[in-house]
């Protein structure tokens, strides 16, 4: 059984940084795209960054470029997500998934991920 699990989110202020775990057990996800999706009371689920396990080819969302920085441990099972300059606007539950494809096609898609950890809160205060 595939189980994804979130850590690391919190209460911190603008401009301070986070780092957020997602440990994924349960399979090999060497075939596998890693998807960070957060999302804000009220407003859909936003894609914020991907990564491929066995290459670590990136992407990521505009809105978090040059900020945020996801990164994998293919030793540990683990993605990363680092989040530096913190802004109010961060503020939202972060997810991890996963989604069966090396593509980059469609990593934006909430609905293209075959598995979801359960989030991890984020607030960021003014």
């Amino acid at each position: 059984q595939v189980q994804l699990v979130e850590s690391g989110g919190g209460l911190v202020q603008a401009g301070d940084s986070l780092r957020l775990s997602c440990v994924a057990s349960g399979r090999t996800f060497s075939g596998y795209t890693m998807g960070w999706f957060r999302q804000a009371p009220g407003k859909e689920r936003e894609f914020v960054a991907g990564i491929t396990w066995s290459v670590g080819t990136t992407l990521y969302a505009d809105s978090v470029k040059g900020r945020f920085t996801v990164s994998r441990d293919n030793a540990k099972n683990t993605v990363y997500l680092q989040m530096n300059s913190l802004k109010p606007e961060d503020t939202a539950v972060y997810s991890c998934a996963a989604r069966g494809s090396v593509s980059m096609v469609g990593v934006r898609t909430p609905g293209r991920y075959d598995y979801w950890g359960q989030g991890t809160q984020v607030t960021v205060s003014s």
